[in-house]
């Protein structure tokens, strides 16, 4: 695999994560790349959908399926020759998630230091599990700047969907 054509890729990504915080989501972009062709992507979903399982990952799997689906192939094979380009190291649930579907090669930009699945908190990708599918490889660091200041534009704006904070404030007796 070439760098110039995984940047290729990320920057596709990156365009999906853009649309991401464009729609008041985390910026977090993905493609699934299957014989050098997109068969899915995704961008978080979850204040969209009011679903905290749409992350940009579980979208493009669902993709995936339906490709294969209308293309009449087996998704094991699919998934098992299947590149994925993300722009944040997938969390623990989509590591996992990854793992069960067989893709073999992730590529991220930038560590998920809080809920990160490819060794930031856990390393769903390489831990010896059963009956959880076969290790998967990662590598890291791909646009990871621009990844890196996508999430601090986000979080440095307040989230409308977010619950109200039930800290009470002291009320002045005078």
């Amino acid at each position: 695999m070439e760098a110039a054509e995984t940047e290729a890729w990320m920057d596709r990504a990156i365009d999906m994560a853009k649309k991401a915080l464009e729609n008041g989501e985390v910026p977090v972009g993905c493609l699934m790349v299957y014989n050098n062709e997109i068969i899915g992507k995704g961008k978080n979903e979850v204040n969209e959908t009011k679903n905290a399982t749409r992350h940009a990952e579980m979208v493009a799997i669902d993709q995936v399926i339906d490709w294969c689906c209308q293309h009449k192939k087996d998704p094991e094979e699919v998934f098992g020759h299947t590149v994925l380009y993300v722009t944040v190291e997938p969390c623990i649930m989509c590591a996992a998630a990854l793992r069960m579907m067989k893709i073999p090669l992730v590529i991220y930009g930038c560590q998920n230091e809080r809920f990160g699945g490819c060794g930031s908190v856990l390393n769903i990708s390489s831990a010896t599990l059963t009956d959880t599918g076969e290790p998967f490889q990662c590598i890291a660091g791909y646009q990871s700047e621009e990844a890196v200041e996508m999430l601090k534009t986000f979080y440095r704006q307040e989230n409308p969907n977010a619950p109200k904070s039930k800290v009470r404030k002291k009320e002045c007796f005078n």
